[in-house]
C-alpha cells in the first residue's frame, strides 16, 4: 500500500478539506459582486482557501509568487484558461473545464485564470504550498504576457 503525505500532496489536501465541510471554520458565502474567498487553515508549509464563485464571476490571469498548488471543485463547475508557452512560440491560452469532484495541481510557475462560465454557483478548495505572500497579475498581449500588478498578501487580499 501506498502512503500519501498529504503536507506535500496538495491536490490530496484540497480533497480532504472538500469532503468535511462540518470542520470548516465558517460555512460558504456567495458575493453577488465577486467571488468571495476565506482562508479555512494555515501551516508551515501550505495554506487553505475555501472560494465560491457565482455564474460570471472569476480571477484575471495570475501566478501565486513561487508557491505550488492545487484546487478541487466541490460544487458546480469552473473553466481554468492556463497560460502555455509552445517551445518558440508566443504564450497561448489552453482552457479546461472541471465540474464537481474534479480538480488540478499546478506548479510553481502556474499562470491562470479561473471564471465560473456555468449558470450555476460553483464551490472550490485551494491549497497553496508555501502559503501566499503575492500574486502577480498579466494581459496576453499582442506582444506576449505583460505584468499589470504583484499584489501582496495582507494588503490586496
Amino acid at each position: 500500500m501506498t502512503v500519501v503525505d498529504l503536507r506535500l500532496d496538495h491536490l490530496a489536501l484540497a480533497a480532504r478539506y472538500a469532503a468535511e465541510p462540518e470542520q470548516w471554520p465558517v460555512a460558504p458565502r456567495y458575493n453577488p459582486v465577486s467571488r468571495w474567498y476565506q482562508r479555512l487553515h494555515v501551516a508551515d508549509d501550505h495554506e487553505v482557501w475555501l472560494l465560491t464563485w457565482l455564474p460570471g464571476q472569476g480571477t484575471d490571469l495570475h501566478d501565486h509568487g513561487g508557491s505550488a498548488g492545487a484546487f478541487h471543485v466541490l460544487a458546480g463547475t469552473l473553466t481554468e484558461d492556463a497560460v502555455t508557452t509552445p517551445a518558440g512560440a508566443p504564450p497561448r491560452i489552453v482552457g479546461r473545464e472541471l465540474g464537481e469532484g474534479a480538480g488540478r495541481r499546478f506548479g510553481s510557475r502556474h499562470i491562470h485564470r479561473i471564471t465560473n462560465r456555468s449558470s450555476r454557483p460553483a464551490v472550490s478548495i485551494h491549497v497553496y504550498g508555501p502559503a501566499l505572500t503575492t500574486m502577480t497579475r498579466y494581459r496576453l498581449g499582442a506582444d506576449g504576457l505583460e505584468t499589470l500588478t504583484v499584489e501582496q498578501a495582507g494588503v490586496q487580499w
